[in-house]
Protein backbone atom coordinates (compact mmCIF):
# COMPACT_ATOMS: atom_id res chain seq x y z
CA UNK A 1 0.00 0.00 0.00
CA UNK A 2 1.31 3.44 -0.99
CA UNK A 3 0.48 6.19 1.46
CA UNK A 4 -0.08 9.83 0.52
CA UNK A 5 -0.84 13.20 2.04
CA UNK A 6 -3.33 15.32 0.10
CA UNK A 7 -3.14 19.11 0.03
CA UNK A 8 -6.03 21.34 -0.97
CA UNK A 9 -4.40 24.57 -2.14
CA UNK A 10 -7.14 27.12 -2.67
CA UNK A 11 -5.62 30.21 -4.28
CA UNK A 12 -6.77 33.56 -5.57
CA UNK A 13 -7.23 32.51 -9.19
CA UNK A 14 -7.39 28.71 -9.03
CA UNK A 15 -7.84 25.70 -6.78
CA UNK A 16 -5.44 22.79 -6.75
CA UNK A 17 -5.31 19.34 -5.23
CA UNK A 18 -1.87 17.75 -4.86
CA UNK A 19 -0.91 14.27 -3.70
CA UNK A 20 2.46 14.05 -1.93
CA UNK A 21 4.28 10.90 -0.98
CA UNK A 22 5.62 10.76 2.55
CA UNK A 23 9.02 12.09 1.46
CA UNK A 24 7.41 15.28 0.20
CA UNK A 25 7.55 14.42 -3.50
CA UNK A 26 4.62 15.25 -5.77
CA UNK A 27 2.82 12.15 -7.01
CA UNK A 28 0.10 13.96 -8.97
CA UNK A 29 -1.79 17.26 -9.10
CA UNK A 30 -4.93 18.81 -10.54
CA UNK A 31 -5.80 22.49 -11.01
CA UNK A 32 -8.89 24.46 -12.00
CA UNK A 33 -9.20 28.21 -12.50
CA UNK A 34 -12.38 30.06 -11.56
CA UNK A 35 -13.82 33.48 -12.48
CA UNK A 36 -12.80 36.77 -10.92
CA UNK A 37 -15.43 39.47 -10.40
CA UNK A 38 -14.76 43.22 -10.33
CA UNK A 39 -18.14 44.88 -9.71
CA UNK A 40 -16.63 48.33 -9.08
CA UNK A 41 -13.23 49.99 -9.21
CA UNK A 42 -11.02 48.50 -6.48
CA UNK A 43 -13.54 45.76 -5.69
CA UNK A 44 -12.58 42.09 -6.10
CA UNK A 45 -14.99 39.21 -5.46
CA UNK A 46 -15.29 35.46 -5.91
CA UNK A 47 -18.44 33.35 -5.99
CA UNK A 48 -17.97 30.97 -3.00
CA UNK A 49 -19.80 28.27 -4.94
CA UNK A 50 -17.10 28.52 -7.64
CA UNK A 51 -14.45 28.04 -4.97
CA UNK A 52 -16.18 25.02 -3.46
CA UNK A 53 -16.99 23.38 -6.80
CA UNK A 54 -13.42 23.86 -8.07
CA UNK A 55 -12.07 22.20 -4.92
CA UNK A 56 -14.48 19.28 -5.24
CA UNK A 57 -13.65 18.86 -8.92
CA UNK A 58 -9.89 18.85 -8.48
CA UNK A 59 -10.04 16.46 -5.51
CA UNK A 60 -12.44 14.05 -7.20
CA UNK A 61 -10.47 14.10 -10.44
CA UNK A 62 -7.20 13.49 -8.63
CA UNK A 63 -8.53 10.66 -6.50
CA UNK A 64 -10.31 8.87 -9.34
CA UNK A 65 -7.38 9.03 -11.75
CA UNK A 66 -4.28 8.96 -9.55
CA UNK A 67 -5.15 7.07 -6.36
CA UNK A 68 -5.67 3.34 -6.81
CA UNK A 69 -7.39 0.77 -4.62
CA UNK A 70 -4.08 -0.11 -2.97
CA UNK A 71 -3.29 3.54 -2.21
CA UNK A 72 -4.25 5.38 0.96
CA UNK A 73 -4.58 9.06 1.80
CA UNK A 74 -3.42 9.33 5.40
CA UNK A 75 -4.56 12.88 6.00
CA UNK A 76 -5.63 16.10 4.27
CA UNK A 77 -4.23 19.60 4.68
CA UNK A 78 -5.91 22.84 3.60
CA UNK A 79 -4.10 26.02 2.62
CA UNK A 80 -5.85 29.10 1.33
CA UNK A 81 -5.80 32.65 0.06
CA UNK A 82 -5.81 34.59 3.30
CA UNK A 83 -8.09 37.39 4.52
CA UNK A 84 -10.72 36.64 1.85
CA UNK A 85 -14.02 36.85 3.70
CA UNK A 86 -17.14 34.70 3.46
CA UNK A 87 -20.32 34.81 5.55
CA UNK A 88 -22.79 31.97 5.15
CA UNK A 89 -25.99 30.47 6.58
CA UNK A 90 -25.25 27.84 9.24
CA UNK A 91 -28.19 25.65 8.16
CA UNK A 92 -27.92 25.74 4.39
CA UNK A 93 -24.27 26.65 3.83
CA UNK A 94 -25.44 29.28 1.36
CA UNK A 95 -23.29 32.45 1.34
CA UNK A 96 -25.13 35.69 2.03
CA UNK A 97 -22.81 37.55 -0.37
CA UNK A 98 -19.86 36.86 -2.64
CA UNK A 99 -16.46 36.28 -1.06
CA UNK A 100 -14.71 39.64 -0.65
CA UNK A 101 -11.15 38.95 -1.77
CA UNK A 102 -8.04 40.04 0.12
CA UNK A 103 -7.19 42.47 -2.71
CA UNK A 104 -10.50 44.32 -2.35
CA UNK A 105 -10.26 48.01 -1.32
CA UNK A 106 -13.91 48.94 -0.79
CA UNK A 107 -13.49 49.65 2.93
CA UNK A 108 -10.65 52.18 2.44
CA UNK A 109 -12.68 55.16 3.67
CA UNK A 110 -13.87 53.27 6.76
CA UNK A 111 -10.27 52.30 7.53
CA UNK A 112 -9.23 55.92 7.13
CA UNK A 113 -11.87 57.00 9.63
CA UNK A 114 -10.64 54.44 12.17
CA UNK A 115 -7.08 55.66 11.78
CA UNK A 116 -8.19 59.28 12.07
CA UNK A 117 -9.84 58.33 15.37
CA UNK A 118 -6.44 57.00 16.55
CA UNK A 119 -7.49 53.34 16.76
CA UNK A 120 -4.52 51.95 14.82
CA UNK A 121 -1.93 51.86 17.66
CA UNK A 122 -4.24 49.79 19.86
CA UNK A 123 -5.22 47.46 17.04
CA UNK A 124 -1.58 47.05 16.02
CA UNK A 125 -0.46 46.22 19.55
CA UNK A 126 -2.96 43.37 19.78
CA UNK A 127 -2.97 41.97 16.25
CA UNK A 128 0.41 42.91 14.80
CA UNK A 129 -1.52 44.31 11.82
CA UNK A 130 -2.30 47.74 10.47
CA UNK A 131 -5.81 49.00 9.83
CA UNK A 132 -6.26 48.32 6.13
CA UNK A 133 -8.98 47.02 3.77
CA UNK A 134 -6.68 44.02 3.18
CA UNK A 135 -7.77 42.30 6.40
CA UNK A 136 -11.02 40.52 7.17
CA UNK A 137 -12.69 42.58 9.90
CA UNK A 138 -13.73 45.55 7.77
CA UNK A 139 -14.95 43.17 5.06
CA UNK A 140 -17.16 41.36 7.58
CA UNK A 141 -18.57 44.66 8.79
CA UNK A 142 -19.26 45.75 5.19
CA UNK A 143 -21.28 42.57 4.56
CA UNK A 144 -23.23 42.99 7.80
CA UNK A 145 -24.03 46.62 7.01
CA UNK A 146 -24.73 46.35 3.28
CA UNK A 147 -26.56 43.04 2.75
CA UNK A 148 -30.18 43.53 3.94
CA UNK A 149 -31.07 41.55 7.05
CA UNK A 150 -27.59 40.13 7.50
CA UNK A 151 -26.70 41.92 10.73
CA UNK A 152 -29.95 40.82 12.35
CA UNK A 153 -29.35 37.22 11.29
CA UNK A 154 -25.80 37.38 12.60
CA UNK A 155 -27.02 38.71 15.96
CA UNK A 156 -29.42 35.74 16.16
CA UNK A 157 -26.52 33.32 15.62
CA UNK A 158 -27.80 32.11 12.24
CA UNK A 159 -24.66 32.98 10.27
CA UNK A 160 -21.02 31.90 10.23
CA UNK A 161 -17.92 33.79 9.15
CA UNK A 162 -14.79 32.19 7.85
CA UNK A 163 -11.76 32.71 5.73
CA UNK A 164 -11.63 30.29 2.79
CA UNK A 165 -10.06 27.45 4.80
CA UNK A 166 -12.93 27.61 7.27
CA UNK A 167 -15.58 27.72 4.53
CA UNK A 168 -14.05 24.69 2.80
CA UNK A 169 -13.73 22.75 6.06
CA UNK A 170 -17.37 23.45 6.87
CA UNK A 171 -18.45 22.03 3.51
CA UNK A 172 -16.00 19.13 3.47
CA UNK A 173 -17.25 17.97 6.87
CA UNK A 174 -20.90 18.35 5.94
CA UNK A 175 -21.36 21.40 8.15
CA UNK A 176 -20.05 19.66 11.27
CA UNK A 177 -16.91 21.73 11.80
CA UNK A 178 -16.63 25.50 12.09
CA UNK A 179 -12.90 25.84 12.75
CA UNK A 180 -9.88 27.76 11.54
CA UNK A 181 -6.22 27.77 12.56
CA UNK A 182 -4.18 30.41 14.35
CA UNK A 183 -2.42 31.63 11.18
CA UNK A 184 -5.68 32.47 9.43
CA UNK A 185 -7.22 33.90 12.60
CA UNK A 186 -4.21 36.20 12.94
CA UNK A 187 -5.12 37.88 9.62
CA UNK A 188 -8.59 39.05 10.58
CA UNK A 189 -7.86 42.13 12.81
CA UNK A 190 -9.97 40.37 15.45
CA UNK A 191 -7.43 37.94 16.97
CA UNK A 192 -5.09 38.87 19.80
CA UNK A 193 -1.82 37.20 18.73
CA UNK A 194 -0.35 37.49 22.23
CA UNK A 195 -3.32 36.00 24.11
CA UNK A 196 -4.10 33.66 21.17
CA UNK A 197 -7.83 34.31 21.27
CA UNK A 198 -10.56 36.43 19.71
CA UNK A 199 -10.44 39.85 21.33
CA UNK A 200 -13.68 41.29 22.82
CA UNK A 201 -12.51 44.90 22.46
CA UNK A 202 -11.70 44.42 18.77
CA UNK A 203 -15.07 42.76 18.16
CA UNK A 204 -16.70 45.79 19.78
CA UNK A 205 -14.61 48.22 17.72
CA UNK A 206 -15.60 46.61 14.43
CA UNK A 207 -19.15 45.82 15.65
CA UNK A 208 -18.95 42.10 14.87
CA UNK A 209 -20.94 39.48 16.86
CA UNK A 210 -18.72 36.83 18.43
CA UNK A 211 -21.22 34.14 17.42
CA UNK A 212 -20.02 34.51 13.81
CA UNK A 213 -16.50 33.34 14.61
CA UNK A 214 -14.96 29.87 14.27
CA UNK A 215 -13.00 27.94 16.88
CA UNK A 216 -9.26 28.59 16.59
CA UNK A 217 -7.05 25.49 16.42
CA UNK A 218 -3.34 24.74 16.13
CA UNK A 219 -2.00 24.55 12.58
CA UNK A 220 -1.51 20.80 13.03
CA UNK A 221 -4.68 19.65 14.76
CA UNK A 222 -7.81 17.54 14.48
CA UNK A 223 -10.12 19.53 12.23
CA UNK A 224 -12.61 16.70 11.68
CA UNK A 225 -13.28 14.04 9.05
CA UNK A 226 -14.34 14.60 5.47
CA UNK A 227 -18.00 13.75 4.89
CA UNK A 228 -18.62 15.38 1.49
CA UNK A 229 -15.55 14.47 -0.50
CA UNK A 230 -16.37 11.29 -2.40
CA UNK A 231 -13.36 8.97 -2.22
CA UNK A 232 -11.92 11.12 0.59
CA UNK A 233 -14.86 10.47 2.93
CA UNK A 234 -13.62 9.47 6.38
CA UNK A 235 -10.13 10.91 5.84
CA UNK A 236 -9.15 13.34 8.63
CA UNK A 237 -8.20 16.95 8.00
CA UNK A 238 -5.12 17.40 10.20
CA UNK A 239 -3.40 20.52 8.88
CA UNK A 240 -4.57 24.06 8.07
CA UNK A 241 -2.54 27.21 7.40
CA UNK A 242 -2.87 30.40 5.39
CA UNK A 243 -0.93 30.21 2.15
CA UNK A 244 2.07 32.33 3.15
CA UNK A 245 2.55 30.61 6.49
CA UNK A 246 2.16 27.26 4.76
CA UNK A 247 4.93 28.24 2.33
CA UNK A 248 7.20 29.21 5.24
CA UNK A 249 6.54 25.79 6.76
CA UNK A 250 7.05 24.01 3.44
CA UNK A 251 10.37 25.81 3.01
CA UNK A 252 11.25 24.49 6.50
CA UNK A 253 12.17 27.98 7.75
CA UNK A 254 12.00 26.81 11.35
CA UNK A 255 14.98 28.76 12.75
CA UNK A 256 14.91 32.41 13.80
CA UNK A 257 16.09 34.61 10.92
CA UNK A 258 15.18 32.20 8.13
CA UNK A 259 13.07 33.83 5.41
CA UNK A 260 11.00 32.89 2.38
CA UNK A 261 9.35 34.91 -0.35
CA UNK A 262 6.43 33.61 -2.36
CA UNK A 263 5.70 34.93 -5.86
CA UNK A 264 2.13 34.14 -6.77
CA UNK A 265 -0.66 36.61 -7.48
CA UNK A 266 0.97 38.81 -4.85
CA UNK A 267 4.37 38.58 -3.17
CA UNK A 268 4.88 37.87 0.50
CA UNK A 269 8.19 37.93 2.31
CA UNK A 270 8.05 36.24 5.71
CA UNK A 271 10.83 36.00 8.26
CA UNK A 272 10.76 33.67 11.28
CA UNK A 273 11.17 35.56 14.59
CA UNK A 274 10.63 32.54 16.86
CA UNK A 275 8.64 32.81 20.06
CA UNK A 276 8.82 36.61 20.09
CA UNK A 277 6.24 38.73 18.32
CA UNK A 278 8.56 41.52 17.22
CA UNK A 279 6.95 44.88 16.58
CA UNK A 280 7.90 46.58 13.33
CA UNK A 281 8.54 50.30 13.33
CA UNK A 282 8.47 50.42 9.55
CA UNK A 283 4.95 49.27 8.70
CA UNK A 284 5.60 45.57 8.36
CA UNK A 285 3.21 43.06 9.90
CA UNK A 286 3.68 40.78 12.89
CA UNK A 287 1.81 37.54 12.38
CA UNK A 288 1.53 33.94 13.56
CA UNK A 289 3.88 31.79 11.46
CA UNK A 290 2.43 28.54 12.81
CA UNK A 291 1.14 27.16 16.09
CA UNK A 292 2.04 23.68 17.30
CA UNK A 293 0.93 22.11 20.59
CA UNK A 294 -0.57 25.41 21.67
CA UNK A 295 2.72 27.30 21.23
CA UNK A 296 2.85 30.03 18.58
CA UNK A 297 5.87 30.81 16.43
CA UNK A 298 5.80 34.36 15.06
CA UNK A 299 6.96 35.99 11.85
CA UNK A 300 7.52 39.43 10.42
CA UNK A 301 5.85 39.84 7.05
CA UNK A 302 5.86 42.23 4.15
CA UNK A 303 2.87 41.96 1.82
CA UNK A 304 2.90 43.05 -1.83
CA UNK A 305 -0.52 42.98 -3.48
CA UNK A 306 0.55 42.52 -7.10
CA UNK A 307 3.40 40.29 -8.34
CA UNK A 308 2.42 37.49 -10.72
CA UNK A 309 -0.78 39.42 -11.39
CA UNK A 310 1.43 41.94 -13.23
CA UNK A 311 2.38 39.23 -15.72
CA UNK A 312 -1.28 38.23 -16.06
CA UNK A 313 -2.07 41.87 -16.87
CA UNK A 314 0.70 42.06 -19.47
CA UNK A 315 -0.73 38.87 -21.02
CA UNK A 316 -4.48 39.40 -20.74
CA UNK A 317 -4.87 43.15 -20.36
CA UNK A 318 -2.24 44.55 -22.71
CA UNK A 319 -1.82 41.31 -24.70
CA UNK A 320 1.92 41.96 -25.01
CA UNK A 321 2.70 38.25 -24.47
CA UNK A 322 0.87 35.01 -25.09
CA UNK A 323 2.28 33.05 -22.15
CA UNK A 324 4.09 33.89 -18.92
CA UNK A 325 7.10 31.90 -20.13
CA UNK A 326 7.51 34.43 -22.97
CA UNK A 327 8.78 37.00 -20.46
CA UNK A 328 12.15 35.34 -19.82
CA UNK A 329 13.60 35.56 -23.35
CA UNK A 330 12.27 39.11 -23.69
CA UNK A 331 14.03 40.16 -20.49
CA UNK A 332 17.24 38.37 -21.44
CA UNK A 333 17.42 40.55 -24.54
CA UNK A 334 16.87 43.81 -22.65
CA UNK A 335 19.43 45.84 -20.65
CA UNK A 336 18.45 46.02 -16.97
CA UNK A 337 18.93 49.80 -17.04
CA UNK A 338 16.44 50.45 -19.88
CA UNK A 339 14.89 53.34 -17.94
CA UNK A 340 11.27 52.16 -17.76
CA UNK A 341 9.58 51.61 -14.37
CA UNK A 342 6.20 49.88 -14.05
CA UNK A 343 4.56 50.39 -10.66
CA UNK A 344 1.75 47.78 -10.48
CA UNK A 345 -0.46 49.51 -7.90
CA UNK A 346 -3.62 48.12 -9.51
CA UNK A 347 -5.31 47.67 -6.12
CA UNK A 348 -3.21 50.08 -4.07
CA UNK A 349 0.25 49.59 -2.59
CA UNK A 350 0.98 47.19 0.24
CA UNK A 351 3.99 47.19 2.56
CA UNK A 352 5.75 49.37 3.44
CA UNK A 353 3.58 52.10 1.84
CA UNK A 354 0.04 50.93 2.69
CA UNK A 355 -1.62 53.30 0.25
CA UNK A 356 -5.03 51.89 -0.75
CA UNK A 357 -5.68 54.74 -3.18
CA UNK A 358 -2.51 54.40 -5.26
CA UNK A 359 -3.01 53.19 -8.83
CA UNK A 360 -0.63 51.68 -11.34
CA UNK A 361 1.56 53.68 -13.70
CA UNK A 362 4.43 53.31 -16.16
CA UNK A 363 7.24 55.89 -16.09
CA UNK A 364 10.16 56.58 -18.42
CA UNK A 365 8.45 55.88 -21.74
CA UNK A 366 10.20 57.14 -24.87
CA UNK A 367 9.82 56.57 -28.62
CA UNK A 368 12.34 53.75 -28.24
CA UNK A 369 10.22 51.93 -25.66
CA UNK A 370 8.75 48.68 -26.90
CA UNK A 371 7.17 45.48 -25.65
CA UNK A 372 10.38 44.03 -24.26
CA UNK A 373 11.10 47.08 -22.07
CA UNK A 374 7.57 47.15 -20.62
CA UNK A 375 7.58 43.39 -19.98
CA UNK A 376 11.02 43.58 -18.36
CA UNK A 377 9.87 46.49 -16.21
CA UNK A 378 6.95 44.34 -15.07
CA UNK A 379 9.32 41.57 -13.97
CA UNK A 380 11.64 44.05 -12.29
CA UNK A 381 8.76 45.64 -10.36
CA UNK A 382 8.36 42.41 -8.40
CA UNK A 383 12.05 42.48 -7.43
CA UNK A 384 12.01 46.18 -6.52
CA UNK A 385 8.99 45.64 -4.28
CA UNK A 386 10.87 42.80 -2.56
CA UNK A 387 13.76 45.23 -2.05
CA UNK A 388 11.29 47.60 -0.35
CA UNK A 389 10.48 44.83 2.14
CA UNK A 390 14.13 43.91 2.67
CA UNK A 391 14.94 47.56 3.42
CA UNK A 392 12.08 47.79 5.95
CA UNK A 393 13.17 44.58 7.68
CA UNK A 394 16.74 45.86 7.78
CA UNK A 395 15.57 49.03 9.56
CA UNK A 396 13.78 46.79 12.08
CA UNK A 397 17.05 44.95 12.70
CA UNK A 398 16.14 41.71 10.87
CA UNK A 399 17.64 41.93 7.36
CA UNK A 400 17.24 38.64 5.45
CA UNK A 401 20.55 37.84 3.74
CA UNK A 402 19.41 34.55 2.25
CA UNK A 403 16.00 34.03 0.73
CA UNK A 404 14.18 30.78 -0.09
CA UNK A 405 11.70 31.46 -2.90
CA UNK A 406 8.64 29.72 -4.29
CA UNK A 407 5.51 30.35 -6.34
CA UNK A 408 4.82 30.35 -10.04
CA UNK A 409 7.26 33.13 -10.97
CA UNK A 410 10.35 31.37 -9.63
CA UNK A 411 10.52 29.17 -12.73
CA UNK A 412 11.92 32.30 -14.42
CA UNK A 413 15.70 32.20 -13.97
CA UNK A 414 16.11 35.80 -15.17
CA UNK A 415 13.80 37.05 -12.42
CA UNK A 416 15.69 35.18 -9.71
CA UNK A 417 19.07 36.43 -10.90
CA UNK A 418 17.80 40.02 -11.00
CA UNK A 419 16.23 39.48 -7.58
CA UNK A 420 19.55 38.31 -6.15
CA UNK A 421 21.28 41.28 -7.78
CA UNK A 422 18.86 43.93 -6.54
CA UNK A 423 18.75 42.44 -3.02
CA UNK A 424 22.48 41.81 -2.80
CA UNK A 425 21.55 38.44 -1.29
CA UNK A 426 21.63 34.77 -2.22
CA UNK A 427 18.32 33.41 -3.52
CA UNK A 428 17.61 29.68 -3.21
CA UNK A 429 15.00 27.86 -5.28
CA UNK A 430 13.94 24.51 -3.80
CA UNK A 431 13.60 21.31 -5.80
CA UNK A 432 9.88 21.30 -4.97
CA UNK A 433 8.48 24.79 -5.56
CA UNK A 434 4.93 23.85 -4.53
CA UNK A 435 5.89 24.75 -0.99
CA UNK A 436 2.50 26.18 -0.02
CA UNK A 437 0.78 22.86 -0.61
CA UNK A 438 3.79 21.01 0.80
CA UNK A 439 3.60 23.02 4.01
CA UNK A 440 0.11 21.84 4.93
CA UNK A 441 1.00 18.31 3.84
CA UNK A 442 3.83 18.48 6.38
CA UNK A 443 1.49 19.90 9.05
CA UNK A 444 -1.07 17.14 8.43
CA UNK A 445 1.72 14.55 8.45
CA UNK A 446 3.04 15.85 11.78
CA UNK A 447 -0.37 15.46 13.39
CA UNK A 448 -0.82 12.03 11.81
CA UNK A 449 2.52 10.85 13.19
CA UNK A 450 4.06 10.44 9.73
CA UNK A 451 6.83 12.82 10.81
CA UNK A 452 8.33 12.91 14.29
CA UNK A 453 9.84 16.38 14.40
CA UNK A 454 10.62 19.65 12.64
CA UNK A 455 14.21 18.46 12.29
CA UNK A 456 13.01 15.49 10.26
CA UNK A 457 11.06 17.82 7.98
CA UNK A 458 14.04 20.17 7.61
CA UNK A 459 16.14 17.25 6.39
CA UNK A 460 13.75 16.79 3.44
CA UNK A 461 14.41 20.27 1.97
CA UNK A 462 16.48 20.22 -1.22
CA UNK A 463 17.91 23.12 -3.23
CA UNK A 464 17.40 23.10 -7.00
CA UNK A 465 19.53 26.17 -7.72
CA UNK A 466 21.12 29.10 -5.92
CA UNK A 467 21.44 32.57 -7.44
CA UNK A 468 24.31 34.74 -6.18
CA UNK A 469 24.41 38.53 -6.72
CA UNK A 470 26.82 39.67 -9.45
CA UNK A 471 25.69 43.29 -9.92
CA UNK A 472 27.79 46.07 -8.43
CA UNK A 473 26.39 47.97 -5.45
CA UNK A 474 26.59 51.22 -7.42
CA UNK A 475 24.39 49.86 -10.21
CA UNK A 476 22.00 48.20 -7.77
CA UNK A 477 21.54 51.44 -5.85
CA UNK A 478 21.02 53.46 -9.03
CA UNK A 479 18.32 51.12 -10.32
CA UNK A 480 16.54 51.07 -6.97
CA UNK A 481 16.71 54.86 -6.70
CA UNK A 482 14.82 55.04 -9.99
CA UNK A 483 12.15 52.75 -8.56
CA UNK A 484 11.74 54.91 -5.45
CA UNK A 485 11.34 58.02 -7.60
CA UNK A 486 8.67 56.27 -9.68
CA UNK A 487 6.70 55.22 -6.57
CA UNK A 488 6.82 58.74 -5.17
CA UNK A 489 5.33 60.09 -8.39
CA UNK A 490 2.09 58.14 -7.95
Amino acid sequence: MTQYLLSIDQGTTSSRAILFDLKGNIHAARQQEFPQHFPESGWVEHDPDDIWSSVKHTCNDLMSEECGEDDKVVAVGITNQRETTIVWDRKTGKPVYNAIVWQDRRTASYCKSLKSASHEPGVHSKTGLLIDPYFSATKIRWILDNVPGTRERAERGELAFGTVDCFLLWHLTGGREHKTDATNASRTLLFNIHAQQWDPELLELFDIPESLLPEVMDSADDFGEIADGGALNGVPVLGVAGDQQAALFGQTCFDVGMAKSTYGTGCFLMLNTGGKALKSEHRLLTTVAYRLNGKPTYAMEGSIFVAGATIQWLRDGLQLIQNACDTEPLAEGTPVDHGVYLVPAFTGLGAPYWDPNARGAIFGLTRDTGIKEIVTAGLQSVCYQTKDLQKAMEKDGMRPINLRVDGGMVANNWVLQFLADVLGARVDRPSIVETTALGVAYLAGLKAGVYESLDELASLWRCDRSFEPVMTKKKRDALYEGWIKAVHKL
